[in-house]
């Protein structure tokens, strides 16, 4: 499966989340701060963060939540994310 393909996946499926920088990039392209996405999804504006820099991940119903959060902003900002390979 090509890469754009397995991005599309990712934030179609409720229960799989776009990488880290993905989450960053279309929470910027909407120009919102992570305290409003937290307050939208009802977390601590800390939790987003460490969502953002991949050093924890949503339980279930923040997951879900925060996955249909990000969903909708995909669809509003398409060109916004754009996966960064680990390969240098």
């Amino acid at each position: 499966m090509s890469d754009p393909l397995r991005r599309v996946d990712a934030m179609v499926d409720a229960n799989i989340l776009p990488s880290p920088h993905v989450r960053q990039q279309l929470r910027v392209a909407a120009g919102l701060t992570q305290a409003e996405v937290a307050d939208a999804i009802g977390v601590q504006r800390v939790a987003v963060a460490r969502w953002e820099a991949g050093l924890t991940r949503p339980h279930r119903s923040n997951r879900l939540k925060y996955a249909h959060f990000l969903r909708r902003l995909a669809e509003k900002y398409p060109a916004a994310p754009q996966e960064v390979s680990d390969e240098g």
